[in-house]
Order: structure tokens, then sequence, then C-alpha cells
């Protein structure tokens, strides 16, 4: 007969420094890759749009659009819209759906800037966009882990869900609203 060890309860200051520490790293290492790798400076696919930076313009937008379904579903759950009563089963579906759609949206514009573009330094908004979309999947990746991750403290995932909501404004702003800003609305 095998004895086992008992578990061990993990602290959740351990717990909430392994969630940054996972995060730092997954930001850390797709910051590394995309500055060493070669970018290729073309697309590997457009999916129809005219060009790759309209490609990226679109679904960054729509995945914005679908955070900003996470944060009403979000702030319904946690019971912060008084005015909306309880939520209902369904909103939590919405959530989890909604986010998963966001993220499958991201993916092709990170590889894009990552493959294509490289991690660039030659302006400000660029920097700053590359930071970002690095913290961005680093912070996406520590909440989605916070999320199976027993004794948390109650604000741990709604901060890691404002990090990733944040992160994914600042990509937006220095990406999508630079480029509708200058070029107008392609649709294409």
């Amino acid at each position: 007969m095998a004895v086992t060890a008992p578990a061990r309860a993990q602290s959740p200051a351990a717990a909430i420094a392994g969630l940054l520490g996972l995060g730092a790293a997954t930001a850390v290492a797709l910051g590394v890759y995309a500055k060493v790798h070669s970018p290729a400076g073309r697309p590997l696919f457009t999916l129809g749009f005219s060009g790759m930076l309209q490609m990226k313009v679109w679904l960054t937008t729509a995945a914005l659009a679908l955070l900003a379904v996470q944060l009403v579903t979000a702030l319904w759950m946690w019971g912060r819209l008084p005015a909306a009563g309880p939520a209902p089963g369904w909103v939590s579906w919405v959530h989890r759906w909604s986010g998963s759609v966001a993220f499958a949206l991201t993916l092709p514009a990170a590889f894009h800037c990552m493959w294509a573009l490289g991690f660039g330094t030659d302006s400000t908004r660029v920097l700053v966009h590359g930071i970002a979309g690095c913290a961005f999947y680093g912070a996406y990746a520590a909440k989605m882990l916070g999320l199976r991750l027993p004794g948390l403290p109650a604000r741990a995932i709604p901060f890691l869900g404002a990090a990733v909501l944040s992160t994914f404004v600042v990509i937006w702003l220095t990406a999508a609203l630079w480029f509708f800003t200058r070029s107008g609305l392609p649709l294409t």
C-alpha cells in the first residue's frame, strides 16, 4: 500500500507570487522572441483583409468590443451593477465565451506583430505597444491559471482581469486607434 504525503496548503501570497511570476515569465519570453527573431516583413496570411495592418486593426477592434462585454458581464457577476440585479446564469456563459473569442481574435494579430514585424523600438508608440502586447499575454496567462487556483484572495481575479483589460486597451490605443486616425476607417 502506497503512502502519500498530505497535500500542503499553499499560502495566498505564494499563489499570487507564482501567478505574477508566470505572467512575467510569459511576457518576457514573448518579448525576447519578438526581439531576437528576424522579422519577415510580410504577412503570412491576411484572412481576406487588404493587408496585414488592416487585419490586425480590425481583429483587435473586434476583440476590444468583446472585452467591453467581458467588463460588463464581470461587473454583473461580481454584483457591481446594482441596477441590473443578480446576474442570471447565462451571464457567466457570455463572459466565458466572449473572452474566449476575444482571445482567439488577438492571436493572428499578435503572431504577425512578432513574426512579421518583431519587437520595435523605433518610436515611443511602437515600444509601448510591444511592451503592452507582451504584458497582455502575461496577464492573460496569470488570470487563466488564477481561475483554477483555490484559496486566492477575493480581489485577485478582478485585479488580474483589470490587468488583462487595461493592457489590451493600451495595445488598441497604440495601434488600432493610431491607424484609424492616420487612414480613416478602412473596412477591408
